[in-house]
């Protein structure tokens, strides 16, 4: 399927989600966490999810990090340079909605993208070679070819892989895990 295609798809089937069924998933998703090769780094950057679009809830995931001190860090969206700008999450982060409903820091101390060790990838779709769809506009590629490239990318999906998607571009970066409610996918 092409990536339009499969945006539709997903997108859909999330909506029929019910917020109980969210949360087991999720929960689900953060367990198969623990099974990675990944708790000896110290950066993690982590997303917070758009709740109206029934994304992964990585709340279970924000207390893994803090129960095993790790450095978290999130992300504020420009939507004019699609640039993302990082920021670590303290207690004293103020969390804001922006106009398209992604919660974000207000302010704090910004964290570089090659000091980031671990990536948590949000997704609508993702192949068994590791692409991914989103929403289609290149946050994260552009973030993710600014990172270090042993950066380790994972993504979290509610879904199972799709076996191919067709119109993969140069640009896209490729996902080193996808973690899923059943299991983990590693490219």
């Amino acid at each position: 399927m092409k990536k339009l295609e499969l945006r539709l798809k997903y997108k859909a089937l999330r909506k029929e989600f019910s917020e109980r069924e969210i949360e087991e998933m999720s929960l689900a998703i953060a367990n198969n966490l623990l099974k990675l090769p990944i708790w000896q780094k110290t950066y993690f950057h982590i997303f917070l999810p758009i709740t109206e679009h029934n994304e992964v809830n990585t709340e279970f995931l924000l207390h893994l990090l803090s129960g095993k001190d790790k450095e978290t860090i999130i992300s504020q969206s420009d939507f004019k340079t699609r640039n993302m700008t990082h920021f670590l999450l303290t207690d004293n982060t103020k969390i804001k909605k922006n106009e398209y409903n992604i919660p974000e820091p207000v302010d704090g101390i910004q964290v570089p993208s090659d000091k980031i060790e671990v990536v948590f990838i949000p997704l609508l779709a993702f192949d068994k070679k590791g692409h991914r769809v989103g929403y289609g506009k290149g946050f994260y590629d552009k973030f993710l070819s600014e990172c270090k490239a042993e950066t380790i990318k994972i993504g979290l999906s509610f879904f199972e892989a799709e076996e191919l998607i067709e119109d993969i571009f140069a640009g896209d970066v490729q996902l080193d895990y996808c973690v899923t409610p059943q299991g983990i996918y590693e490219f």
